[in-house]
């Protein structure tokens, strides 16, 4: 039944509404309360005003009120408002027992969210789908994937370390990849990547940043974290700046103790605060605090930084003005747990201001240690509400109020589309970095009685470097171990003998780059006694630190560092080497008082560094 309305034009019939309105109002409401019998009880009164997904997740942060936010909410119980605060881990590759034990955390607790690692895209997407059935909120699915899904999963794309594109000029290139791997997020489900690294890495000891860091200049550090940031937001995956507040001038690792950092405010500011407060200005949805203690921000006794007030609250919170989601490192490295027992932590955690817990070492101590908090007077259930709106929230602004199931069919060929091929590529051919070319043997012209060897130290079978460079040339190729002995050695140099070139490539124990590359003393000498005798081009496929593990690698003739021994990173060497590719990269660290930051050939010219 329609309700009649006050209209100027029936002035001779306002005296009967007297009469007449409390009939209708009663009739009005009864046919909507007939209709929707318990809108009042679950929804806010706009009920019908449809979800208009704000341009930014923290716009959706700043008032993490909606029909379904509301809804879903209302359904949740105290100790289930709690359990949305917190992400649990999952692997893909420890069978059967290892899923139900997760499953029991979904079911029995509701936890917020996963954050996957080692795996198969089919299992983890099988995983997936069965846990977000079990779940009453859909969860929200993570991965630390700071070179895309393949850093953690077989059969899927692995893109560059960020050391590698830290030797690139193009920051749109960075762009590109990150919405490459937005992309692949989506296709698996997921929601948020616990990248980009903000971190300046000044500090050649560390043992933990190094090359997952853009570099040591706070610019270029900053460009390039805002160009990953927005190519994964742009495109619908959650990003999230780390190690707040700078985890790169340490030379200890927090997942096995807690680095201390003495630097006072001012220093802060002016280096590591640098990255995070820019990219708080453009946008960033999340930030991750990290376990360092920091004396000059909070004087309390092995406080790590996540569970700090005057850090997360103070700094991040009140000072940057930071609005986005804020998660803690992960609550199982001894960074955090050396001093602090789990449910502790977990509530210093809230208390200090951060809005999600991620990876507990045990989930019920964890919540009966909050709920207690909250009777003490610690936490208030105000507190744990807004928060867990706020999950809420940025889970519509992700899509899950319209969670549809993996697809499982063309998953592996979706998951290596050819653009993400050639992404790679790119990338590769724009990081090449020439730091020495005397008497420009660069490029290496053949001829007819010039004899090329291709050594490569450290392979175990012919490498793609190899491969490629005898596409030019007729190449004499050598493999010789990382571990090499005396005789080995002295085998090897006997044959080198009649070579007029060597082309010699180091590569480390991984296809990710190392801080350590494990020569032993015997193949140290033989790299420094090939560069001694032979005109030798030099190229490390590993962490550009690593140059400092070999004394007179600066008397090549020719040195390049590629960085990583990815696929296409090979090939380009090889194209840089015969004349076919131009290096375009610089060094984005300061190595030693021969190569420091911004150092680089570039297009055949000398580019001074800033050292």
């Amino acid at each position: 039944m329609r309700c009649l309305r006050y209209h100027p034009a029936a002035k001779p019939y306002y005296a009967l509404l007297f009469f007449v309105l409390p009939l209708m109002l009663w009739s009005c409401e009864g046919s909507d309360a007939s209709r929707h019998p318990q809108q009042e009880e679950n929804f806010a009164p706009d009920e019908h005003v449809p979800y208009v997904r704000p341009a930014s997740i923290v716009e959706a942060l700043e008032n993490p009120s909606s029909r379904w936010v509301d809804s879903v909410f209302n359904t949740l119980t105290p100790e289930q408002r709690i359990a949305q605060l917190i992400v649990i881990e999952a692997f893909s590759d420890k069978g059967p027992k290892y899923e139900a034990d997760v499953m029991r955390l979904i079911k029995t607790y509701q936890v917020g969210g996963i954050i996957f690692f080692q795996g198969g895209p089919m299992r983890q997407a099988k995983l997936t789908n069965k846990y977000q059935a079990a779940a009453k909120v859909p969860l929200m699915i993570a991965m630390d994937a700071e070179t895309g899904v393949g850093m953690r999963l077989d059969s899927t794309v692995q893109y560059p370390f960020q050391q590698l594109l830290g030797a690139i000029e193009d920051n749109g290139l960075i762009y590109k990849m990150g919405a490459e791997v937005a992309y692949e997020f989506k296709r698996l489900g997921m929601h948020v990547n616990f990248a980009p690294v903000a971190d300046i890495n000044n500090n050649a000891a560390n043992p933990i940043i190094g090359y997952r860091s853009f570099g040591e200049d706070r610019l270029d550090v900053t460009a390039k974290s805002l160009a990953y940031m927005q190519g994964m937001q742009d495109n619908g995956i959650l990003a999230t700046a780390k190690h707040f507040p700078g985890h790169g001038d340490t030379d200890v690792d927090s997942h096995y103790d807690l680095p201390i950092i003495p630097y006072d405010r001012q220093r802060l500011d002016s280096l590591e605060l640098y990255p995070f407060k820019e990219l708080i200005k453009y946008g960033i949805g999340s930030i991750m605090v990290a376990h360092m203690h920091i004396p000059k921000l909070d004087s309390s006794r092995h406080l790590p930084s996540t569970l700090s007030k005057p850090i997360v609250t103070g700094l991040l919170k009140n000072h940057l003005k930071f609005k986005g989601l804020i998660f803690t490192d992960a609550m199982v490295m001894k960074g955090v747990t050396k001093y602090f027992e789990p449910g502790e932590a977990e509530v210093r955690a809230l208390m200090a201001g951060n809005d999600i817990l991620e990876r507990l070492n045990n989930v019920p101590k964890a919540i009966q240690a909050i709920k207690v908090a909250i009777v003490r007077g610690d936490l208030t259930q105000e507190e744990i509400d807004l928060k867990c709106r706020r999950v809420l929230a940025a889970k519509q602004w992700l899509g899950l109020d319209n969670y549809k199931p993996i697809e499982l069919n063309t998953l592996y060929e979706d998951l290596n589309p050819p653009i993400a091929d050639s992404t790679n590529q790119i990338l590769a051919e724009a990081s090449i970095t020439l730091l020495r070319n005397y008497k420009k043997l660069i490029p290496v012209k053949p001829r007819r009685k010039h004899r090329i060897a291709t050594v490569s130290v450290g392979a175990r079978r012919t490498t793609v470097f190899q491969r490629e460079a005898d596409k030019y040339a007729r190449n004499k190729e050598f493999i010789i171990s990382r571990k090499a002995n005396r005789k080995e050695v002295l085998k090897l140099q006997k044959q080198l003998r009649n070579y007029d070139v060597v082309l010699l490539s180091l590569y480390g124990p991984s296809i990710r780059p190392s801080n350590t590359m494990g020569y032993s003393g015997e193949a140290k000498a033989f790299v420094r006694q090939v560069i001694r005798d032979k005109k030798t081009v030099t190229i490390l496929f590993d962490n550009a630190y690593a140059i400092n593990q070999f004394p007179g690698i600066e008397e090549s003739e020719a040195l390049i560092v590629a960085y990583q021994p990815l696929y296409h990173a090979q090939k380009a060497a090889a194209k840089v080497i015969f004349g076919e590719l131009q290096a375009r990269g610089r060094l984005p660290v300061t190595v030693n008082q021969d190569f420091g930051y911004g150092d680089g050939i570039r297009k055949g010219k000398v580019i001074a560094s800033f050292h």
